[in-house]
Formats: C-alpha cells, structure tokens, sequence
C-alpha cells in the first residue's frame, strides 16, 4: 500500500497532536523540534513532510510554529532518507533534547540506540548523512544520538516506521522523565 500526500500529511498530523497534548516540553531542544514523513520512494526533501518553522517551547507548552508541509525540514529529511537506504520501511523521524540523563530512560524502556562522534566526521561529508550512515549499517536503530560539536548542539533522534509511532516512543520516554532532572 502506498501512502499519497494527503494521506502522509494526515498521519503526521495525528502525531504531532499527540505529541502537542501529551509531551513534556523539556524534551525540546534549544533549537526547535520536527518530526517528519517520507513517501515510500522520497529522494529529496520535497517528498518528506514536516513542521514548518518546527515545533517550539511555549512556556510549558509544546507548539507547533507552522503548518504540516512537504519540504518543511532539510536537517530532518536528509536524516529519514539515509535511514530509508538502509531500510525502506523506517520513513519518519523526529529530533528531541539530548541529555546524559536521558539515556538510561532509552535503555530501560529497551529502545535499540546507537550514537556517532562529530568529531570523527570526515571532511566533505554531511554531518547527518554521515552520522546516521554510520550507525544505520547493521540495522536501524531506534534512536541515533551524538553529543554535539562546537557550535552544534546535541540531540537524541528518534526513528520508526510511521510518525505515530515515533510519537508514541517519545511519549514513553516522556511519561519517564517528567520527574527527572533535564
């Protein structure tokens, strides 16, 4: 079964409804959130939908900026299409805050995680092409994080199959960190 847009847009927007009205604003890195999905065959960010503007802390709120739009996030889409070269079933992705505390949650709650070093990146590569490739080889993890560079900041990504399903591993991480430190 092949999704068309509508259909993409429609599922990512149920995920970031869920993800509006039941996650810890903390989880939002300084430099916004996004999730995203990719079309089965997507070779470009124009075949992945996204937040425009992303999603941001309001207060204690989780906001989206913008509408859901094809083209909405390259960081993001470069992340999902190098995953779906791996494996062409795991088409969404999202980004959250990382922390040090954070990753015995992701442990604990038996997510497969895999990080890379910015500071290994070869030169002329993309830091995400590179870095997602990087721990993609085997298989897809769950959740690819890297503990920034200088200028860059740190952030935990979490992948899946469907953005509901991304929203919803978020939401498990959330409901376990709400009363830890961030």
């Amino acid at each position: 079964m092949t999704l068309d847009r509508g259909a993409v847009i429609g599922r990512l927007n149920e995920a970031v409804t869920l993800l509006t009205e039941r996650m810890d604003a903390r989880l939002i890195p300084e430099v916004g959130m996004n999730i995203v999905y990719a079309l089965p065959d997507a070779r470009s960010k124009a075949d992945v939908a996204g937040v425009l503007g992303r999603i941001v802390r309001l207060g204690e709120a989780v906001h989206p900026v913008g509408e859901i739009a094809f083209g909405a996030s390259d960081h993001m889409a470069r992340i999902v299409i190098t995953t779906m070269r791996f494996d062409p079933s795991i088409r969404s992705a999202a980004n959250i805050r990382f922390a040090e505390t954070i990753l015995p949650e992701l442990e604990n709650l038996l997510f497969e995680v895999c990080s890379f070093d910015r500071e290994k990146e070869p030169p002329g590569v993309q830091t995400m092409d590179w870095g997602v490739a990087s721990c993609c080889r085997e298989s897809v993890p769950d959740i690819i994080y890297d503990r920034g560079a200088v200028g860059k900041e740190p952030m935990i990504r979490v992948l899946g199959e469907d953005p509901v399903m991304v929203a919803h591993n978020i939401l498990k991480l959330s409901n376990r960190i709400t009363y830890a430190q961030l």
